[in-house]
């Protein structure tokens, strides 16, 4: 359920939970430097696949962390405290994909934007972007006066 195998739905927020899960098989770096009782089949290759140890308990503070935001941008604009003042929507959906974890569809994650009123544009246009000139936007501070809860609600299974 945690790991979203079988059919079963992926929640971005148990980050904790899978590492926890994780670390109590043995099968982080931290459980084997921790003493743990490591499996005996465990095999310590697929300990680093699975990351980088970090010293004392700072995976599990991170992985707190991951949980936290990754719920918190749900209903509170978050992602855009992590923003310059303007920015464009593509620098915004890394962003946010950054946080959450999946790829998001990129026209769908710019409708999105656009129609929860979450941004303007600043009637600036960036050009050293390697391709197309790219509009810059801003956070509508006003957002916050207007909705009761107006996060970046995006569906994780685009793709």
């Amino acid at each position: 359920m945690c790991f979203g195998l079988d059919g079963a739905q992926w929640d971005e927020e148990k980050v904790l939970e899978r590492y926890e899960l994780l670390y109590e098989a043995g099968l982080v770096s931290e459980a084997r430097r921790d003493g743990r009782d490591v499996p005996e089949d465990a095999d310590a290759t697929l300990a680093t696949r699975l990351g980088l140890p970090m010293r004392y308990d700072h995976r599990r503070i991170l992985a707190t962390a991951i949980g936290r935001i990754r719920a918190k941008i749900k209903w509170r604009p978050v992602v855009f405290e992590l923003m310059p003042d303007e920015f464009t929507l593509f620098e915004l959906q890394r962003t946010v994909e950054a946080i959450l974890g999946p790829h998001l569809h990129k026209q769908n994650f710019r409708r999105l934007v656009e129609t929860a009123g979450l941004v303007e544009p600043t009637g600036v246009v960036r050009t050293n972007t390697g391709g197309r000139p790219a509009k810059l936007f801003r956070f509508r501070r006003d957002v916050l006066l207007e909705r009761p809860s107006p996060g970046v609600r995006v569906k994780t299974g685009w793709s």
